[in-house]
């Protein structure tokens, strides 16, 4: 897997399991010269702890049914996208290319920079932060993770962080059965 940078989407996935591209309409353009040098891991399932339907896709693109779910009156003016979601059985979703600031962090700070959407990648885990994530999650989140690292070297291990770590009074996704031991010493060192 790579990311094309002319489009900025992830390419060459395996044809038993390609990566989608569903474009959403919650994104901007970055700052000029900025240097993506973030990724945050999220985690989101709607309505929460629920792992069938489009409803995650549908938030993204601003298509929320309200008569599905009660729950989905609370959320349905929110803007919110992600450059990447996984689902469960490890199937890549793309809504955001790389080089565009997707809509994922709110407000946040890392390494006393704030709106960190300006210079980092989201990725949004099928989940809840009260239980593990699946390994066909790990596995195409360790595919996903070399490649974008490969495209923006200037992702270091130290900043691959939980969205927790950028807005801590606010978020603590994706919780503490995300194992970031083992996926940290599954990616290659760069």
């Amino acid at each position: 897997m790579q990311v094309n940078l002319q489009t900025g989407l992830l390419q060459n996935y395996p044809a038993e399991n390609p990566v989608l591209f569903m474009p959403s309409p919650n994104f901007n353009e970055r700052p000029p010269d900025i240097i993506i040098d973030l990724l945050v891991i999220h985690c989101i399932s709607l309505p929460p702890g629920i792992y069938t339907g489009n409803a995650v896709c549908d938030f993204f693109c601003n298509r929320l049914d309200l008569a599905q779910h009660k729950y989905y009156q609370q959320i349905h003016t929110l803007k919110v996208s992600a450059h990447v979601f996984i689902r469960r059985n490890g199937q890549i979703i793309q809504f955001v290319p790389f080089s565009h600031r997707a809509w994922h962090a709110g407000v946040s700070y890392f390494n006393e920079r704030e709106a960190c959407n300006d210079f980092s990648i989201g990725i949004e885990l099928e989940g809840t932060e009260h239980e593990t994530f699946s390994k066909s999650q790990y596995t195409s989140l360790i595919l996903c993770t070399e490649a974008i690292r490969q495209a923006y070297p200037s992702i270091s291990l130290s900043n691959i962080v939980g969205h927790q770590a950028i807005a801590p009074d606010r978020k603590s996704d994706p919780g503490p059965f995300f194992d970031w031991k083992a996926y940290r010493a599954a990616l290659s060192v760069i």
